[in-house]
């Protein structure tokens, strides 16, 4: 049966195909930065170098310090707690309880499976003299740099449907450039390092395509129609 689901002769296949595809295209590259980071390779010591020149750019500016602490809190846990779960009381509340289930497994699991990684992998955070701001737990893969991922690009596409199409590619734009912005503060914050935070991207893009996939089936599965993420996972809906 999954052999004829993910043939693209199938009514569904080619989506699925395409689906586990992208899943690869983010998932391979983490294996490969995990190898580096778990056996020390040649990243690890452009990681280094990295992290202490960035810090010295920023510790003697205070001001500078708060700007990043203020962008960093947009990725964290708090943040999304209340930004996702205000989001999936509304859809529940409008009577769309699936999306409003995908927003907060997508969110929920997203963090279950960062801090799992975060446990196996056991990567100490930078050690620098005179630090500017401290994290709880491990550094490998960065949980706010994950987080921005799949919490912001559950939510576009969850809304999307609502965004007008002149609107569309700028506000796409301005949630890649917050979710980059945020994970450049973890970096000159000197709490975590380059590899943290590009891990952290494509764990949380290889988790939040498997989610949207997993949400397609389950739609399709429930007698509607598919539809392309490029039009959001309920146009109907919205």
């Amino acid at each position: 049966m999954m052999k004829r689901r993910f043939d693209p002769a199938h009514r569904y296949g080619l989506r699925l195909t395409l689906f586990v595809i992208a899943i690869l295209v983010a998932a391979v590259p983490f294996g490969l930065l995990l190898r580096e980071v778990t056996q020390e390779g040649p990243l690890t010591r452009l990681d280094t170098s990295a992290a202490r020149t960035l810090h010295e750019g920023v510790r003697d500016s205070p001001t500078l310090v708060n700007v990043l602490q203020i962008i960093s809190f947009m990725g964290g846990p708090l943040w999304f707690y209340f930004l996702t779960g205000g989001a999936a009381y509304y859809m529940w509340r409008q009577g769309h309880p699936r999306l409003a289930i995908y927003l907060v497994v997508t969110g929920l699991l997203g963090g279950l499976i960062d801090s799992i990684v975060k446990i196996a992998v056991d990567r100490p955070r930078p050690s620098l003299e005179d630090p500017v701001a401290t994290a709880h737990g491990k550094s490998f893969p960065s949980g706010h740099s994950m987080s921005s991922v799949v919490g912001y690009g559950s939510l576009l596409l969850t809304f999307l449907p609502v965004i007008a199409r002149r609107w569309r590619l700028r506000v796409i734009a301005g949630i890649v450039t917050l979710v980059l912005t945020i994970g450049f503060t973890r970096l000159a914050l000197g709490v975590h390092y380059i590899t943290d935070v590009v891990g952290g991207f494509l764990l949380g893009a290889a988790w939040l395509t498997a989610a949207t996939a997993a949400f397609s089936i389950w739609r399709v599965e429930r007698g509607k129609k598919p539809v392309e993420p490029a039009e959001g996972l309920a146009p109907e809906a919205l």
